[in-house]
Formats: structure tokens, C-alpha cells, sequence
């Protein structure tokens, strides 16, 4: 069974940044896109941003976009999400996504269940 830890979440005033790290315990072919998910109380989890194995091709929401930086280092199995300019819109549990193709993460509803695997999250907090 592959264990994935996320971790860098805490407590930060707007405009703050924070450094999400995931670490997976294997790294193979079916984690070739990786990325990260959010899900605030009472909202559906919607997808933040998305990278490919090289790294080349990168997906972010419109309402992280110029403020959110995705990046991986397969050597360290390891996926980040630099957020900078953060705003208490922000707050949420970040989750990281090992399995689901950067096509998906713009329909929640649209992944298949298969491909829903996901390690604890990490909750951000933005206060105003």
C-alpha cells in the first residue's frame, strides 16, 4: 500500500506564504501526474493545481493563478505547492492527488472513484 504525506500547512495572515510538501512512499508510472486538491467546510473539493512527471506541463485554477507555484522533485518522490499572496479564501484542507490525470482536476465530479487516492491533508488556515 503507498502512504502519502502531505505536510507545510498552519495558521497565516493574508498575504502570507506556505510551502505544501507531498511525499509519497513509491513512486511509479501510475503517479505520472500529481498535484493538489482543497476542500473547504460545507464546499465540494476542487482541484488547485496539477503537474505532469517531467514537470512540464502544469495545470492551476484561475483563482490560484499568479499566486500559487506547483513543482516536483521525483528523485525525492516529492510534489510542492508554493502559495504566496494568500487570502482567507484560501483556507481549506489541502490534499494531494497521486493517481488522477491533470484532465480531471477542473471536474471534481468527473474522477473516477478508482483514482481517488489520498493521503490525510493538511489543513491551511488564512486569517484576514
Amino acid at each position: 500500500q503507498v502512504q502519502v504525506m502531505e505536510s507545510g500547512g498552519g495558521l497565516v495572515q493574508t498575504g502570507d506564504s506556505l510551502r505544501l510538501s507531498c511525499t509519497v512512499s513509491e513512486l511509479s508510472g501510475d503517479f505520472r501526474d500529481m498535484g493538489w486538491f482543497r476542500q473547504a467546510p460545507g464546499k465540494e473539493r476542487e482541484g488547485v493545481s496539477c503537474l505532469n512527471w517531467s514537470g512540464d506541463n502544469t495545470w492551476y485554477a484561475e483563482f490560484v493563478k499568479g499566486r500559487f507555484t506547483i513543482s516536483r522533485d521525483n528523485a525525492k518522490k516529492t510534489v510542492y505547492l508554493q502559495m504566496d499572496s494568500l487570502e482567507p479564501e484560501d483556507t481549506a484542507m489541502y490534499y494531494c492527488a497521486t493517481k488522477i490525470p491533470c484532465q480531471y482536476y477542473s471536474e471534481f465530479a468527473l474522477i473516477p472513484e478508482s483514482l481517488k487516492f489520498w493521503g490525510q491533508g493538511t489543513q491551511v488556515t488564512v486569517s484576514s
